[in-house]
């Protein structure tokens, strides 16, 4: 999941850009609505248009609510609208990150892609990169065969540093705090601020930047490519 990559002097600054770019002017920034309905047409066609409005309609119409009730709106809009589906269905592939107008665009994703249009929505938001983090779980199903464990990625949302976590799941369409979710071991999290060794909201971020998980790095690089400036 994780990949170490070169660490010279232009890709550190990249990175600092990057960062600067998504931590300061993202959640102020104004996308055009126009230009990513284009690129949704060209990419997947006309079907889910009317999805991209909704949803781009959906995250301004929350901008002026407090935390919680976008955190609300957000959660239930995505588990509404996007069915979950894996990676080999969506994407022909055994793991890849989405953009939020990739997801749009094909109606369907896996946790991952879930937890990430939820953070990009509520970024869009106004709510700041230090109050989410996506984080990788170990999520214990129960099956008809018994209690199955498997990788998963969860969307956190942290009130204050030493606030309890609030989960929001694809897998429950509940926001609960992560107490009231024992089903969920968490490993490690994230966000466009860096990586985190673990999921308390008072951690700084570890040494390495995003560099060390790569896909999340790439994916980043992806929204900003769409406009999300």
């Amino acid at each position: 999941m994780t990949k170490h990559l070169p660490t010279s002097p232009r890709l550190l600054l990249c990175r600092l850009v990057l960062l600067l770019a998504l931590g300061v002017i993202y959640p102020a920034a104004a996308l055009d609505p126009a230009a990513l309905q284009q690129q949704l047409i060209a990419r997947f066609g006309p079907a889910r248009v009317v999805l991209l409005k909704d949803w781009l309609q959906m995250v301004s119409s929350v901008k002026t609510l407090l935390d919680e009730q976008k955190l609300q709106q957000v959660n239930d809009f995505i588990n509404r609208n996007i069915t979950f589906e894996d990676d080999l269905s969506v994407w022909q592939q055994s793991d890849y990150w989405a953009t939020p107008l990739e997801t749009i665009g094909q109606g369907r994703g896996d946790c991952e892609d879930f937890a990430i249009i939820k953070y990009v929505s509520l970024r869009m938001a106004g709510i700041p990169a230090s109050k989410l983090r996506l984080i990788y779980v170990k999520a214990r199903l129960k099956t008809p065969t018994g209690s199955l464990q498997q990788a998963h990625m969860i969307l956190a949302y942290y009130a204050t540093p030493s606030a309890e976590p609030q989960v929001l799941d694809n897998l429950d369409a509940a926001i609960r705090p992560a107490s009231a979710r024992p089903d969920l071991q968490p490993v490690f999290s994230f966000n466009s601020e860096g990586i985190f060794a673990g999921v308390s909201g008072k951690d700084k971020a570890t040494a390495g930047g995003l560099g060390r998980l790569s896909r999340w790095e790439d994916v980043l690089q992806r929204i900003l490519a769409e406009g999300y400036e």
